[in-house]
C-alpha cells in the first residue's frame, strides 16, 4: 500500500549543525510513496565558510546528515514547522 510520510534530518557532529544550512530539501514537504518505488529525494545545503574560521571545528572532519521518515499521520505538525523554521536561519 502507498504511504505518505514526512522526513526529519539530524546533522553529526551536533556542533557542526550551526554551519549546515539547506536550500530545499524533500524533508520540508509531505512524499508519497507507492509500494516498490524508487525515487530520487534531492537535498541542497551549502557549508558555511565561517566553518574553519572556527576553532571549535577544527576536529570535525566529516559531516553527516541523515534523515528518519515517519508516516504523516505519526508527526506533530507543530514539530516539523519548527524545525522547518530553523532550517532556514543563517
Amino acid at each position: 500500500e502507498a504511504i505518505t510520510g514526512i522526513a526529519t534530518y539530524n546533522v553529526t557532529p551536533s556542533k557542526a549543525g550551526i554551519y549546515f544550512n539547506k536550500i530545499q530539501c524533500f524533508c520540508f514537504e509531505e512524499q508519497r510513496l507507492k509500494p516498490g518505488e524508487e525515487v530520487d529525494m534531492p537535498v541542497f545545503f551549502f557549508i558555511d565558510p565561517e566553518f574553519i574560521e572556527d576553532p571549535r571545528m577544527n576536529d570535525v572532519y566529516d559531516i553527516t546528515l541523515s534523515y528518519t521518515f515517519f508516516k504523516a499521520e505519526d508527526v506533530d505538525p507543530s514539530v516539523l514547522q519548527a524545525q522547518a523554521a530553523s532550517a532556514w536561519k543563517a
